[in-house]
C-alpha cells in the first residue's frame, strides 16, 4: 500500500523543527538586478519580485531589533576567468561581470554602510568568502536566509550553513525562483533536512523575542 509524500517523511522522521537560536543574523542572497530586468537571461519574473519585497520588509525589522542585515553578491572580471566550471557552465552568469548593470544590487533595500556585502563567485555564500569567519566573530548562532534563487545560491547557501554549524532558517517568503515548481520542491527538500521555513509574520515575532543591543 503506498503512501503520501508527506506520510513518507514523517515516518521518516524529517521536517522536524529546531530550537531556534538566541543570536540570529539575517543573510540576502544575490538579490541582483540581473533577476529584474526583463531583457537579462536571468530575469525572474513574478516569484522574484514577490520574494523582493519580503526581503525588504524583513531587512527593515531586523534592523528594528539591531539583528545584523547581510548581503551578498555575485561579482566576477569581466570574462569569468574567476568563475571557473561554473561561469563555463552557465552563461547567463557573465550578467554577474563586474561593471554590468545587472550586476548591482536591486533597488529597495537601501544598504547601509555598516552592513557587509559578501562577494562572492560560487552558489554558496560560504565557498571561498569570509562569511563563516564573520558570523563566528559576530556571535551568530542561527542563520535566516532569503533570496535568490531558491533552487541555486539559497540551497547551496542553506546546506553549507548547517554544515557550518549554524541554526538555518529559511524565510521562506523572501525567496524566489523563475517557476513554481523548483521553488517549492527546493523549499520542502530544505524543510525536510536542513532548515526550518518561516514566513515574515514568524520571523517578527521571532525577532521580536530576540534581546539585543
Amino acid at each position: 500500500m503506498s503512501i503520501s509524500l508527506n506520510k513518507n517523511y514523517e515516518l521518516a522522521g524529517y521536517h522536524y523543527k529546531q530550537n531556534l537560536g538566541i543570536k540570529p543574523a539575517l543573510l540576502l542572497v544575490d538579490f541582483a538586478d540581473a533577476y529584474f530586468i526583463e531583457s537579462s537571461p536571468l530575469y525572474g519574473g513574478k516569484l522574484c519580485e514577490i520574494a523582493r519585497q519580503n526581503a525588504i520588509l524583513l531587512s527593515n525589522l531586523a534592523r528594528k531589533k539591531n539583528i545584523p542585515v547581510i548581503f551578498t553578491e555575485v561579482m566576477y572580471k569581466p570574462g569569468g576567468l574567476d568563475g571557473g566550471a561554473f561561469y563555463s557552465k552557465v552563461p547567463a552568469l557573465s550578467c554577474f561581470d563586474a561593471g554590468t548593470e545587472t550586476q548591482k544590487l536591486c533597488k529597495g533595500f537601501n544598504k547601509r554602510e555598516t552592513e557587509l556585502m559578501i562577494t562572492k563567485q560560487y552558489p554558496s555564500a560560504f565557498f571561498g568568502t569570509s562569511l563563516a569567519a564573520s558570523l563566528s566573530f559576530l556571535k551568530i548562532d542561527t542563520l535566516v536566509i532569503g533570496g535568490l534563487t531558491t533552487s541555486g545560491c539559497v540551497r547551496a547557501t542553506c546546506i553549507d550553513s548547517i554544515s557550518s554549524g549554524f541554526i538555518t532558517i529559511i524565510a521562506n517568503e523572501a525567496c524566489g525562483d523563475r517557476a513554481t515548481e523548483p521553488h517549492e520542491a527546493n523549499l520542502f527538500d530544505m524543510s525536510a533536512k536542513y532548515a526550518d521555513l518561516l514566513d515574515n509574520k514568524s520571523l517578527e515575532e521571532y525577532f521580536n523575542n530576540i534581546e539585543t543591543t
